[in-house]
């Protein structure tokens, strides 16, 4: 799942693929907002993006889909 993360006063915002279902990041984004604290995401290749809660400005997630496999639709 594609997400994306703005963060206020900066123009460019932070793009990264995760294997977490969209319930479980906007739950962890729900908790870093409400309670000021980090967000924290692993991505794909186990990177872990920190961002500080009380900095985000929105998270946009990316619907949930399977990898397309072949050369498309004959």
């Amino acid at each position: 799942m594609e997400i994306k993360i703005g963060i206020q006063h900066i123009s460019r915002e932070i793009v990264l693929e995760s294997e977490q279902s969209a319930d479980d990041v906007a739950a962890l984004v729900s908790e870093a907002m409400t309670k000021g604290t980090d967000l924290r995401l692993k991505d794909e290749k186990g990177r872990l993006v920190i961002v500080p809660g009380n900095s985000l400005g929105y998270v946009e997630l990316g619907g949930e889909k399977a990898r397309s496999v072949g050369f498309g639709a004959l």
